[in-house]
């Protein structure tokens, strides 16, 4: 069996948007996983999830691998992000969307100008 270092290697390599969360994408199972999702979600980013407590291995992996302590953690064209704070507010400040649009990740830019809106 692979050791959980190179799974999340070839995970976030093999996918153009990955999010470690507790839970999923569809049933988070803590508020700080349930915020990102949820932006991704209403963004309509078509995103890779993976629930780090059906895995202890990969749960504590991904903080070894990316040096960060908490989850979730998103992941754009392998490279880290962030955790919930940081993605929150890239969203409010449109980083997120050039993020997207530098690396060619499809979103509804409708929806992020919504989100803007709303937490303006």
């Amino acid at each position: 069996m692979t050791d959980a270092k190179t799974r999340i290697d070839e995970t976030v390599k093999a996918n153009d948007v990955v999010l470690y969360m507790k839970g999923t994408k569809d049933m988070p199972q803590c508020g700080f996983s349930s915020r990102v999702a949820g932006v991704l979600n209403y963004m309509g980013v078509d995103y890779t999830d993976v629930n780090v407590l059906a895995d202890e291995e990969i749960r504590q992996g991904i903080k070894d691998y990316s040096d960060w302590p908490t989850i979730p953690q998103l992941y754009i064209k392998g490279e880290f992000v962030g955790g919930c704070d940081i993605i929150t507010e890239m969203t409010l400040s449109g980083e997120l969307d050039t993020m997207f649009d530098d690396n060619g990740v499809a979103y509804d830019k409708e929806a992020a100008d919504r989100i803007r809106e709303a937490n303006g």
